[in-house]
């Protein structure tokens, strides 16, 4: 690969070819550098003006880590606009496929040919063709997953990246002529309003990214996604089956549910009860507007929570609960501490009536260690549940911009996260942001697990669930099944089928269901703990779905994860899609076990585990 480099300083003259205003690429500032060598690790260049820039690129395993940093070796201030933090020049390639991302519909593929794109030469070479996207704000899976792969359909090749970044961020795909450039990273000062003034004798490093080739789409996605490494917790490395009770209480959770739950979960394979929203609400006030201050309800809980815990605890089960803990909503205290919580322009940052701790300052942390850690030790948990339900935007106060108040929040908040690890190394984090907003690598590295989405009961959840495997690793995508006693078998087993496609996430009023559904259930949790080895080291072959309408899926979707001489093949059928084409993989495995409806109908799901 042809590793290069992008970059703008302030003052230095913007790029031609009608570029200033959709790119800060190919400025001034790329015409002064100088490369002065290179290796299989990194590439170093300088500058007249006294910067040096590093390029970095070190193969791990066949997959390349990506960061830069800039060096200011001169007597003055430096006030960088953009940065990369990969550059991939003199690409060849006609596709770009990209990940979509809305709220409970994660991941859907975008395949579009570069001529759909109007990104053809000029006939001189002269105008820049440019498709520039990235995000902006806290969510860093709002609209696009931080990905991109390019594809030449001539030669077969795929180039893939990841970016690892929690804040705002962008990728570019651009040209003149026919060599293609590929570069991104923070989303820089047009598009995200960042800028990082660099003194004399400091430096600054971008966040990292990776980037793998391959022979396919589904082969460059499974390199990045092993690449990350996550912070999982010991206990969960066997990927048990998780029970979250928010689709049976709604932000409402009693004594009396979670004990219902956990005798009803006693003696199985299931080895979380977690009590989700709610739990600190007083009588008369709801949920969601009172995050923040997190006294235990004295109304629901009223011997507190360990109480609860020990009950838990007797039927076997590991306790978890739910924390929105970086926001606060406004029949809280705290919403009221305007000088902790974040600003913009000297106003505190507020939206849809939430505000948001400033996680860069020293009391919200102590704050929280008194709030979460303290509840989560004295009370005796091993799991949380992290949520974040809302988007700061460009940025905030205490920075040379916002964007860059934003970065050093987005870094503070990880910070946090680590330090819950240093203080409870056996915690299992779940990584939650209104589902799927923080599905980025750098957040899912420090995590056991993640919400896959917020699609708690939708038609659409097993086309979700294959997407996201794209994206993070199958063994981090928690993915819900929720079980209700008006179920038919078939909408049982379609629900308990597309969670096989990650963590098997169970939910709803299982105190209630018949007798056959729940002996079902449990045939379910132990087909899953057989397949459990190949969703977590094995590899998507095979993503065939034939819906385009997730809210009203037609066809059938075909997944084939592989493993050696062990694979599992998942199969579902939505509205028209009886009967699949899925006997051509039976002739080429053989069945050893199945579970699941028979695939002749309409909603349907069937998982087979298969032998060579």
């Amino acid at each position: 690969m042809d590793f290069g480099i992008q970059f703008k300083v302030r003052g230095d003259s913007f790029g031609g070819h009608f570029i200033n205003g959709i790119s800060m690429a190919e400025s001034e500032s790329m015409l002064k550098l100088k490369f002065v060598s290179s290796d299989k690790e990194k590439s170093e260049y300088i500058s007249a003006d006294g910067y040096k820039i590093t390029a970095y690129h070190t193969n791990k395993n066949g997959v390349f880590e990506c960061y830069t940093v800039f060096e200011n070796h001169s007597n003055s201030v430096v006030t960088l606009e953009m940065i990369s933090s990969f550059c991939l020049n003199n690409i060849a390639a006609d596709t770009l496929h990209r990940a979509t991302s809305f709220w409970s519909a994660e991941g859907k593929l975008l395949n579009q040919k570069l001529t759909e794109l109007n990104m053809e030469p000029s006939w001189s070479g002269h105008g820049i063709r440019i498709e520039k996207f990235g995000q902006i704000g806290s969510m860093p899976v709002r609209k696009w997953f931080p990905f991109a792969a390019v594809e030449n359909s001539e030669t077969g090749e795929f180039i893939g990246v990841q970016i690892y970044c929690p804040s705002s961020w962008q990728i570019e795909l651009f040209r003149y002529n026919e060599p293609l450039t590929l570069c991104g990273g923070l989303a820089d000062f047009d598009f995200g309003h960042w800028c990082k003034t660099i003194k004399p004798g400091e430096s600054f490093t971008t966040p990292k990214a990776k980037v793998a080739a391959g022979n396919s789409l589904n082969k460059v996605c499974d390199m990045l996604v092993k690449a990350q490494q996550p912070a999982v917790s010991p206990v969960d490395e066997d990927m048990p089956v998780i029970f979250n009770e928010y689709c049976t209480s709604w932000g409402n959770p009693t004594i009396e549910n979670l004990k219902k739950t956990a005798q009803k979960l006693q003696g199985s394979k299931i080895r979380y009860l977690v009590m989700d929203s709610g739990w600190y609400k007083e009588e008369d006030k709801n949920w969601w507007d009172t995050i923040g201050d997190w006294n235990v309800g004295k109304t629901l809980f009223p011997n507190g929570l360990k109480t609860v815990n020990d009950m838990i605890k007797s039927y076997g089960l590991i306790p978890g609960i739910w924390f929105e803990m970086e926001n606060v909503a406004p029949l809280s205290k705290i919403y009221n501490e305007t000088h902790h919580l974040l600003s913009r322009d000297g106003v505190p940052l507020t939206v849809s009536g939430h505000r948001f701790l400033d996680m860069r300052d020293k009391w919200c942390a102590d704050y929280l260690d008194e709030k979460v850690v303290k509840i989560l030790r004295e009370s005796g948990y091993g799991y949380l549940k992290v949520d974040y339900n809302e988007n700061i935007g460009v940025g905030c106060d205490g920075a040379e911009s916002l964007g860059e108040g934003l970065r050093q929040y987005a870094l503070a908040s990880q910070e946090y996260f680590k330090h819950i690890h240093e203080k409870l190394p056996e915690l299992v984090i779940e990584n939650c942001a209104s589902g799927g907003h923080r599905l980025e690598p750098s957040t899912m590295e420090l995590c056991s697990m993640a919400s896959f989405s917020d699609a708690h009961e939708c038609k659409s959840i097993p086309i979700i669930a294959a997407n996201v495997q794209r994206m993070i690793r199958p063994s981090q995508s928690q993915i819900w099944a929720v079980l209700r006693k008006g179920d038919d078998i078939h909408r049982v087993n379609y629900s308990l089928t597309a969670g096989f496609l990650g963590r098997l996430c169970l939910s709803g009023e299982i105190f209630d269901i018949p007798v056959e559904n729940w002996q079902v259930t449990l045939k379910a949790v132990e087909f899953y703990s057989e397949i459990a080895p190949i969703i977590k080291d094995g590899f998507t072959s095979v993503i065939d779905c034939t819906a385009e309408d997730y809210s009203s899926p037609e066809g059938w979707q075909i997944v084939l994860r592989e493993m050696g001489n062990r694979a599992l093949l998942i199969v579902h059928t939505f509205k028209g899609g009886a009967n699949p084409p899925y006997e051509k993989y039976l002739e080429v495995w053989q069945t050893d076990k199945t579970f699941g409806s028979e695939l002749d109908g309409e909603f349907r799901g069937k998982a087979f585990l298969l032998k060579r």
